[in-house]
């Protein structure tokens, strides 16, 4: 049955009725398909009466024109769910999302085109835009209150203000939303400060805050930047990320019910964000760039939420749900389960593949007289090789890797000799050959995240020149493209060795029954594991603080399962284990960074 949802004065109306929101984010991409229903039961049981949701354009469009809503990204199989739980949905499709997210959701596929300036009026970009949202905007137009649906609104953009004040932009994104969506209401989302507000806003469309502490204060500026309009908070931090190499960052739950509950006694609406973080599957987290340099967010995006990562109901879920009670909103009963958390113990280890000599297996060798970015070759994440044979008379020469983005293991005639981090400013090492002794090296360069806030427009990954000596550029190189995708063509040795060298390590363990884990790869350094060929995510062993990877139930069957970890420090110990309890708050390299709320 269609319904109406509008704003009068200061208040939302539901078909006539006055309606606070009280609503938490759950991204559907973060969290298994198979797990949605346990999230949003979660969330109804809590107390809250809506979910709201990102969408990740890189996700649904991983290649130009290729479009994927299958699987984990039946983002309308997630609304339908929690529309029959009778939850009500805000959807901030993007383009751009932040959200800690790989280039804050843009595709990397953009960046092949050299020049494109994203998020303003930018021909190029704006059709590439107007694409995606004529595929996304008609799918949700069936979900939307005024079709039926549980979709109450929709975000314009992204905290614009935090990034610029193109409006003609904004014009042409807001046409695409009228175009598609004619009567959904449309929203947009900024810090509060006038600066940001001013640059974000757009029109006289509803507009909301981001703010994690001083509801007061903040909201006050709302209501001084727009008086006649419901006041909501769009983002209220619960929590925080974590970003590797930084200490775990926690906040207590009673500081959050104190700020909470100034929202209940001011009748204003509020999304927490997050309510249940989730995993940054695969090689999707982001990069935050600071005046310190770049800091990576880790796989886990657990956010220190009411619902942990494994979707565990925490101190603070219980602390709001009481909240809720005292202030007499209507709450139901628990009924949700946790999941069973299962020690297997430890993974046996068969096999091993070396990546050097499997090049051919899962590349092919692209030559270039320039070195090629990862986007040249139509790559958008993972790992690319420039390899180059030097046949010179070069005693004690550097040779430079210009604009090295963002890591690179460097090999000289198979041998390790040096790390080089964009980061730590590193992107040189020395050379010694002769033409009778030639030296052929090799730049493992790993993408370890674009940036996802503000600045991301120079973030195409790999090395832009090589340089001899200062002085003189290097040419016709070797490149092997390694997104890390079609490893069951590799080809492994029935032994398992110890390696200084980027290496694959193939093992299995029996599961009996069927439950959430936690892997621990105590003794490797840093790289990726997949569990029965899915990518669950980086592991970074000297940087901290994570320690173990989310495996979801889902994710294993009874009896045998594989595992395969890619290694590209070099592993210490071979040895890694199935555990029952995360261990997120591992010593971390750097000390610990304040976060404001």
């Amino acid at each position: 049955m269609a319904k109406r949802f509008t704003c009068e004065g200061t208040s939302f109306y539901l078909d006539g009725k006055e309606i606070q929101l009280y609503s938490g984010a759950i991204h559907y991409f973060r969290v298994p398909a198979e797990c949605w229903y346990d999230r949003l039961l979660k969330l109804k049981e809590c107390g809250f009466n809506c979910v709201e949701t990102y969408m990740a354009w890189n996700l649904h469009e991983p290649k130009e024109g290729q479009f994927d809503f299958s699987g984990n990204l039946d983002v309308l199989r997630f609304i339908k769910t929690a529309e029959d739980l009778g939850l009500n949905v805000i959807v901030r499709p993007g383009p751009y999302i932040c959200a800690e997210w790989e280039m804050g959701g843009l595709p990397a596929w953009l960046l092949k085109y050299k020049g494109l300036n994203l998020r303003c009026s930018d021909p190029i970009y704006l059709s590439k835009l107007k694409n995606y949202l004529a595929k996304v905007l008609p799918m949700l137009k069936s979900h939307t209150v005024e079709e039926g649906g549980s979709i109450l609104m929709i975000q314009l953009e992204n905290e614009y203000g935090s990034y610029g004040c193109d409006k003609a932009y904004l014009d042409e994104v807001y046409a695409s939303f009228q175009q598609h969506l004619p009567n959904c209401m449309v929203f947009t989302a900024d810090g509060t400060d006038i600066l940001r507000l001013e640059g974000g806003s757009y029109k006289d469309l509803l507009v909301c805050g981001n703010f994690g502490s001083h509801v007061k204060e903040n909201m006050a500026v709302l209501k001084e930047f727009r008086p006649n309009q419901p006041h909501m908070c769009m983002e209220f931090w619960a929590g925080w990320f974590d970003q590797w190499g930084l200490e775990h960052v926690t906040r207590k739950p009673e500081d959050v019910v104190l700020e909470l509950e100034q929202f209940l006694k001011d009748k204003q609406s509020f999304n927490i964000y997050m309510f249940c973080g989730g995993t940054n599957f695969g090689f999707m987290n982001g990069t935050n760039l600071t005046s310190k340099g770049y800091f990576h967010t880790i796989t886990s995006y657990d956010y220190y939420a009411p619902l942990s990562e494994a979707g565990d109901r925490t101190p603070a879920y219980y602390a709001i749900r009481d909240m809720f009670i005292k202030h007499g909103v209507e709450v139901p009963p628990l009924t949700a389960k946790e999941s069973v958390k299962k020690d297997y113990g430890k993974i046996e280890f068969t096999e091993s593949a070396d990546l050097f000599s499997n090049l051919d297996n899962i590349s092919s060798c692209v030559r270039s007289a320039i070195p090629l970015k990862m986007e040249d070759l139509g790559q958008n994440y993972g790992y690319v090789l420039y390899q180059k044979t030097i046949k010179r008379t070069l005693p004690n020469f550097t040779l430079e890797a210009v604009n090295l983005q963002d890591r690179a293991n460097v090999y000289v005639n198979d041998k390790p000799v040096a790390i080089l981090d964009r980061n730590l400013k590193q992107n040189m090492i020395t050379l010694n050959c002769t033409p009778e002794n030639p030296a052929e090296v090799k730049f493992l360069v790993e993408n370890q995240g674009r940036v996802n806030f503000r600045e991301f427009s120079d973030e195409r990954k790999g090395i832009n020149e090589f340089i001899l000596d200062d002085a003189q550029r290097l040419y016709d190189w070797n490149h092997y493209s390694l997104p890390m995708d079609n490893l069951e063509k590799l080809v492994y040795d029935n032994k398992v060795e110890l390696s200084d060298m980027p290496t694959f390590y193939k093992g299995e363990f029996i599961v009996d029954e069927v439950a959430d884990t936690f892997i621990l790869p105590e003794g490797f350094t840093k790289g990726f594991i997949l569990i029965n060929g899915f990518n669950i995510g980086r592991y970074n062993n000297p940087m901290g603080p994570q320690k173990t990877l989310y495996v979801p139930w889902c994710l294993l069957r009874k009896g045998a399962n594989e595992v395969v970890i890619f290694d590209s420090e070099g592993a210490s110990e071979i040895c890694a284990r199935l555990v029952d309890k995360p261990v997120l708050d591992g010593p971390a390299k750097a000390p610990s960074v304040t976060v404001e709320f």
